[in-house]
Order: structure tokens, then sequence, then C-alpha cells
């Protein structure tokens, strides 16, 4: 097989791929762009172009610089703690002790739950009055308080959740990339006297930062994504005090329905999340070094 075949039959491999991520992918975006500049098309009057006019009825837009506020806090909220918490608990049970393999499952077990379940299973929780959280406040003598209702803590309330949903999924692709790192590494260390902490931060982290990259891609993904937990658990409520951009767009979109001005909205989004992803690779490829 002479160069020119080769490349064909590669363009070949892959052209099914290339085709659905252009279809559901590229061209969804492109569609979405070309809408932000027109209106909204209302029964028989069709939509119009109307330039920036979308945008710029954004940036007066009280309500989309709340559910932002909201998202960005979501999101350093979130990412930090279940990617420790991850990082954590790989380590843990990556380890030799008894029951590993149960507390591996109890660890992995609400990746495999559904969603819709887990926020029900919180809005149990959460529950004023006799909620499992109010029950043993209310056990330690503490006021009762409506955790979900309150504008103090409906967001630091799916935080929590987010947090509880993701550390185990992240935690499988630390204790895959654990694994594959050799014992020798660890046992050339505690000769040369390396204690853990040492090892771990000169070593054992260094190696895990293509993993640690990929994790905090999806981690920032997730952080602008979540719409099942607020429908269950807040609706956005109170006062758009839990809602997110995401959850925000699906209100314009579906309940008010202005396509053309979540159509901007979404423009925004995927420009947030396309310079945070341009960002991780920017600071963290130096960093990162695979075998």
């Amino acid at each position: 097989m002479n160069r020119a075949s080769a490349h064909i039959h590669g363009w070949l491999l892959l052209l099914p791929a290339a085709v659905l991520l252009a279809a559901f992918t590229h061209f969804p975006a492109f569609a979405t762009l070309w809408h932000s500049f027109l209106s909204t098309p209302k029964g028989a009057r069709p939509a119009v172009w109307v330039g920036l006019d979308n945008y710029q009825g954004m940036l007066e837009d009280p309500v989309f610089w709340q559910v932002l506020g909201n998202n960005l806090w979501f999101a350093l909220g979130t990412i930090p703690a279940s990617i420790a918490l991850a990082l954590l608990m790989a380590v843990w049970v990556n380890g030799k002790l008894a029951g590993r393999g149960f507390l591996r499952m109890a660890y992995f077990t609400p990746t495999v739950l559904p969603m819709i379940a887990v926020a029900n299973i919180w809005l149990f929780f959460y529950t004023p009055t006799y909620g499992l959280l109010e029950q043993v406040t209310g056990t330690l003598g503490l006021p009762s308080h409506n955790w979900l209702g309150s504008q103090s803590t409906a967001l630091a309330c799916l935080i929590v959740v987010t947090i509880w949903k993701e550390a185990g999924f992240f935690m499988i692709f630390y204790l895959a990339a654990l694994q594959s790192i050799s014992p020798s590494l660890a046992e050339a260390a505690a000769i040369e006297g390396a204690g853990r902490w040492y090892y771990f931060r000169r070593v054992l982290f260094p190696l895990l930062m293509p993993t640690t990259l990929f994790v905090l891609v999806n981690a920032v993904i997730n952080s602008f994504r979540l719409v099942d937990h607020i429908v269950v658990m807040t609706r956005g409520g109170p006062d758009n005090a839990s809602a997110l951009l995401l959850f925000y767009i699906y209100e314009v979109a579906f309940k008010y329905w202005d396509s053309a001005y979540a159509s901007a909205l979404t423009m925004v989004l995927l420009a947030l999340l396309g310079a945070a992803a341009l960002l991780q690779f920017a600071f963290l490829e130096k960093r990162t070094h695979y075998q």
C-alpha cells in the first residue's frame, strides 16, 4: 500500500466518527450561533435578523448575571472538593486493607444511581422538620431550618449533592492510574528515606497529572451542565438563588419559548467552557508528563 492509499484508508476509517461529530456537535453549535442573531419566531411571524440585540439584552438582564455568579460559586465549590475527595478515596482503596472491594463499590455506587433518584434521596434528607438532616440537627438542639428554601443554603445543598455523586466517578480514573504505576517507585522512595507525604507530593501526584487534567476538564464541564437536581430539588429558587446557567437556558427556551435569547445564552456557555478548557491545557500541559 503506497502513502496516498494509506492516507485515504485512514480518512475513510475516521469518516463515520467525523460525520457523527459534525452532525451532532459542530452543526448544532453553528446553528445556535446563527439563531442567536435572529429574533424568536412567533406564530406566523418569521424570525428576522436582529444582530447583537440578544447579547445586548443579556448584558442588561439581572437574572443572567445572578445565575452566572451562582454557577461560578457552584464550580468553585464542587470542582476542587470532588477532585480532592476522589484522589483521597482512590489512594485509600488502592492500598492493602480489609474490605477493599466493598469500599470501592460503596464509593462508586452514587455514580451509577440515576440523577433523578439521587435528587429525590437528598430531597428527603433536606426536608424541613422530618428530614434526616433535620433529625440530626434537632438531636443536637439546633433550630429547624429550611435548607432548600433559604437563599443562604440552597446553592450549598446542591454543591454537597454534586460532590457526593461525582467524587466516586472521578475516583475510578485515579484508581486506574494508581494501579498503572509501578510499585518499585514506592519501594525506591522508601529505601531513600522518603516519607509518605513526600512520596505523594514529589512522585505520585506528578505521575497522576494526565489523569488530573482529564478529570479537571470533565469536572468543569459537569459544573456547568447541571439541570436534573435543580428541577427536582429547588426549581432554581428561592428567588433564583440556586439557578445555574444551563437551567436558566432551559427555562428561557422551554418555559418562556424565547429560543433566540436561549441561543445567545448557549453561546456564552460554550465560550466559557472553551475558555476554561484552553486555560486548563495552557497551565497544566507543561506539568503533565505522559509515561
